[in-house]
C-alpha cells in the first residue's frame, strides 16, 4: 500500500467516525427530547423554585361598641408529603394507613374508610410529595385532624401541611353589609374595606416554593420565610343596635309601600359620627337586597325638607319672622303655576306655613324677597357649602347640583322659586340629613364620619375626629327661630298624626317630590319620592335621623311613607339610651324600697342596679343570685348550681330559667308569664335526665 492510499484510508476512517459521532449526538437528542422527555421535563420542573406572597391576615372592621362587624378566619388547604421522614417506611405507613382512613371517613363523613384508604395507598406508591387531602377545613377541625394517626407524629414526620388561607366573614351577615363594604382588585373599591384598604389588608409576606412533578408548587420549608404583617383594626361609628333597628324598620316600610328604593341614616348630633345606614332596592316582589348606596350616591330632588334652607335663609336675611302673613294661593310664575295638593288654606302666618308645607307660601316669600338679586339667595346655599361634597371617608359620594344665576339653565323666572321648595337642584339624603344636624347642632356643620379610629395592636395609630365644614351656618336667632319651627311640624303640623310622642320631643319635616326621569323630565306617569328629616330629643338633641323611600306604590306623602320608620326607629333608640331619659327628682321616705329585681344572672343584675345607682354589698363569684333589698343597698342570696341537683330558679325571669334547667338536663313546661313562683322538682332533689319540669310565672 503505498503513502497516499494510506492517507486516503486514515481520511476516510476519521471522516466515518466524525459522521457516526455526529449520528449518535442526533440520536441521543431525539431520545432525549421524545423518548425521554417527559422525564427530564418533570426533572426540570422539580428544580424550578420561585418566592411567592403569603396573605396577611386582614383587619378587624369594628362597630361603635367594639362588636365585630367584619373578621378573618383562617381555612386550610390540607395536604400530604408520603415520603416524609415519620413514614418513610412502608411499615410505619401501612400499619397505620387504615386507622387514619377509617378517621377521616368519620370526621368528613364524604368517603368510606376502604375509599380513603385506596386514595392513600396510591398516593403513596406514586410517590405524592404534596397529595390534596382536604379545602375549606376550619381551624377547629385543624386541630381534631392534626390527633388522627401518622398525622399526630407532627408536621416534620407525619407529613401534613397545613396552608392557610383567610376567609373574610361577617358576624353578623347582612347589617351594615353596604358600609363595610369589599376590596376586590377586579372590582370598584366599595365602603370601608375599599376605603381603609391600605390599612386592613397589612403586609404579604413571602414563601418559597418548589415545582414539582405535575406543575404543582409546594412550600421548601414549613415555615415561612418572611412573615406576613397582619392589618389593622377600624372602629367604625356604626353602632350595631341601631343599624339592627334601622335596617328592619326601613325594610319593614319599604315592603308595606312597595317601594322601588329607600335609604335610612342615623347621625349623633355633636359628633357628626354615623350610628347606621341603610340601603335597600328592590329585587322581586316583597324582595330588597342591598345593592347601591343611595344614602351617599342617590342625587335627587330632595323636596319639601329642602324648605327648611329657604326659610333659614329668610329668617337669617330678616325678610320675615314666624308671624309674617303669607297667602297659600296657587302661585303663578311665567309657565307653570305653584300649588299645594292639599289645597289652599287661605292667608296664615309663615309658622303655619311652614308646618303644613306649604309649596305656593315658600315659593312666593322666596321669590319676592330675591327676584331682583337672586344670587343674594343661592349665595346663602353656597356658604353653606350645600353646592360641594362632604368628602367622605368611604367612596361613591354623588356631587350635589345647586345651581346659581350664572348657570346656563338659570331659568330667571322659574329657577328661584321651585328651589324654594326642593326642585331644580340635586342632593343625597346624606347631604340633607348633615344640614339638619348643623341646625340641631346650633349652626355647627359637621362632614359626617364612618370611622374613628385605626388600631394595631390594640393601640391607637390613627383617630378621626368630624370636619368642621362651617363653625355657624346662621346667626344664633335664626338658629333658635328654624329649631322651634321644626318642633311645631310634630306639634301642630305634617307630622303630628304619625311622629309625635309625649315621651320625647322630636324636631323635623317631611318632604314629598316629584321624581323627574333623566331622559324625559317629570313624565305624565309620577314617581314620588317620600322623605322625613328630623333630630331627638328636641330640647336636648343627640341623634339626626333622615329616611326616604323612592317610587312608592301605596301612598307617596312624607309623613305617611317615611313617617313611620322614621317613629320606629326613633322610638327604639329613645327606649334603649338611659341617657336620654329627663331626669325623675328623687323623693325618699323612710320606708323607701329597692326596685324590685328577679333572681338571675349575677353579672346583669349588678349592671342594672349600677345604672340605677344602687350600691351592691355583695362580692359573690356566683353565676346566678337571688338579690335582697337590705333599705341601704342589695345584697344576694347565692345560688348554688349542682350536675346532679335540680336548680332553685323561683324568682327569675323565663330566660334564665330555662338557661339553668335545660342545662341541668331538664325539659321546662312553662305556664304564665313574670317571674318564677313554683317549680314542680324541688331545689335540691336529684337529677333525672331529660324529665319534664313544670314552672309556673307570675
Amino acid at each position: 500500500m503505498n503513502i497516499r492510499t494510506d492517507i486516503l484510508l486514515r481520511v476516510y476512517i476519521a471522516f466515518g467516525l466524525i459522521v457516526l459521532l455526529a449520528f449518535a449526538v442526533l440520536f441521543k437528542l431525539f431520545h432525549v427530547q421524545i423518548t425521554e422527555g417527559e422525564k427530564w421535563r418533570a426533572m426540570a420542573d422539580s428544580l424550578s423554585t420561585k418566592f411567592v406572597n403569603v396573605e396577611a391576615v386582614r383587619g378587624n372592621i369594628l362597630s361603635h361598641d367594639g362588636s365585630l362587624l367584619a373578621t378573618s378566619v383562617p381555612e386550610y388547604e390540607l395536604r400530604l408529603d408520603l415520603k416524609a421522614g415519620g413514614v418513610e417506611k412502608d411499615q410505619v405507613f401501612y400499619e397505620k394507613v387504615d386507622s387514619l382512613a377509617e378517621k377521616l371517613s368519620r370526621f368528613f363523613n364524604d368517603k368510606s374508610p376502604r375509599q380513603y384508604s385506596n386514595i392513600l395507598r396510591k398516593a403513596r406508591q406514586d410517590g405524592e410529595r404534596y397529595f390534596l387531602l382536604k379545602r375549606n377545613v376550619t381551624h377547629q377541625e385543624l386541630k381534631v385532624i392534626k390527633t388522627f394517626p401518622i398525622l399526630n407524629m407532627g408536621k416534620y414526620k407525619g407529613g401534613l401541611i397545613a396552608v392557610q388561607k383567610n376567609k373574610r366573614i361577617l358576624p353578623f351577615r347582612s347589617l351594615a353589609a353596604r358600609t363595610i363594604g369589599y376590596n376586590n382588585e377586579h372590582v370598584q373599591p366599595v365602603g370601608l374595606e375599599g376605603a381603609f384598604g391600605e390599612y386592613v389588608d397589612g403586609e404579604s409576606g413571602r414563601r418559597l416554593m418548589q415545582r414539582i412533578a405535575g406543575g404543582i408548587w409546594m412550600p421548601v420549608n414549613k415555615d415561612i420565610e418572611i412573615a406576613p404583617k397582619d392589618g389593622a383594626d377600624i372602629v367604625s361609628t356604626i353602632d350595631i343596635n341601631i343599624q339592627d333597628v334601622t335596617q328592619n324598620a326601613l325594610l319593614k316600610q319599604l315592603i308595606k309601600s312597595d317601594a322601588e328604593h329607600g335609604s335610612a341614616i342615623v347621625m349623633s348630633v355633636e359628633t357628626g359620627e354615623v350610628r347606621a345606614i341603610a340601603n335597600y332596592t328592590r329585587t322581586g316582589k316583597g324582595r330588597y337586597e342591598e345593592k347601591f348606596n343611595y344614602a351617599i350616591a342617590g342625587n335627587q330632588d330632595p323636596g319639601s325638607t329642602f324648605k327648611v334652607a329657604s326659610y333659614l335663609a329668610l329668617f337669617e336675611d330678616k325678610a320675615v319672622d314666624t308671624s309674617t302673613l303669607v297667602s297659600t294661593e296657587n302661585y303663578k310664575i311665567p309657565g307653570h303655576i305653584i300649588k299645594d295638593s292639599h289645597g289652599s288654606i287661605g292667608t296664615i302666618s309663615v309658622k303655619r306655613a311652614f308646618n303644613t308645607s306649604s309649596n305656593a307660601a315658600i315659593a312666593k316669600l322666596v321669590n319676592q324677597t330675591y327676584k331682583e338679586n337672586q344670587s343674594k339667595f343661592t349665595d346663602h346655599l353656597y356658604n353653606w357649602h350645600l353646592h360641594e361634597k362632604l368628602d367622605l371617608q368611604i367612596p361613591g359620594e354623588a356631587k350635589p347640583v345647586v345651581k346659581n344665576p350664572n348657570n346656563r339653565s338659570w331659568n330667571k323666572n322659574m329657577s328661584l322659586p321651585q328651589m324654594a321648595y326642593g326642585y331644580e337642584m340635586q342632593l343625597t339624603p346624606l347631604k340633607m340629613l348633615s344640614f339638619y344636624n348643623a341646625i340641631a347642632n346650633d349652626g355647627k356643620y359637621l362632614a359626617p364620619i364612618f370611622v374613628k379610629e385605626i388600631r394595631r395592636l390594640g393601640n391607637t395609630i390613627e383617630h378621626f375626629d368630624a370636619r368642621v365644614i362651617n363653625d355657624k351656618i346662621a346667626s344664633d336667632e335664626a338658629i333658635k327661630t328654624m329649631q322651634e319651627l321644626l318642633e311645631s311640624v310634630i306639634t301642630e303640623g305634617t307630622g303630628r298624626r304619625i311622629i309625635y310622642n309625649p315621651l320625647y320631643k322630636v324636631a323635623g319635616k317631611t318632604g314629598t317630590a316629584q321624581v323627574a326621569d333623566a331622559n324625559r323630565g317629570y313624565r305624565a306617569k309620577r314617581q314620588y319620592q317620600a322623605s322625613f328629616c328630623g333630630y331627638f330629643p328636641a330640647d336636648n338633641p343627640k341623634y339626626s335621623l333622615i329616611v326616604v323611600v323612592n317610587g312608592p306604590k301605596n301612598g307617596y306623602y312624607g309623613a305617611q311613607v317615611a313617617g313611620p320608620p322614621f317613629r320606629e326607629i326613633a322610638d327604639k333608640i329613645y327606649a334603649n339610651d338611659k341617657e336620654m331619659y329627663n331626669p325623675v327628682p328623687e323623693r325618699l321616705v323612710g320606708n323607701t324600697k329597692l326596685p324590685p329585681s328577679k333572681a338571675g344572672h349575677n353579672e346583669a343584675t349588678r349592671q342594672v342596679y349600677k345604672a340605677l345607682g344602687i350600691k351592691a354589698y355583695y362580692a359573690s363569684n356566683s353565676e346566678f343570685v337571688h338579690p335582697i333589698d337590705t333599705s341601704n343597698g342589695v345584697s344576694v342570696r347565692e345560688v348554688s348550681i349542682n350536675a346532679h341537683s335540680v336548680p332553685d330558679v323561683a324568682g327569675m325571669g323565663l330566660k334564665d330559667a330555662v338557661y339553668l334547667l335545660s342545662n341541668a338536663g331538664l325539659k321546662p313546661v312553662v305556664k304564665g308569664s313574670g317571674k318564677v313562683i313554683k317549680q314542680s322538682l324541688a331545689a335540691g332533689s336529684r337529677i333525672v335526665k331529660g324529665y319534664p319540669i313544670n314552672i309556673e310565672l307570675q
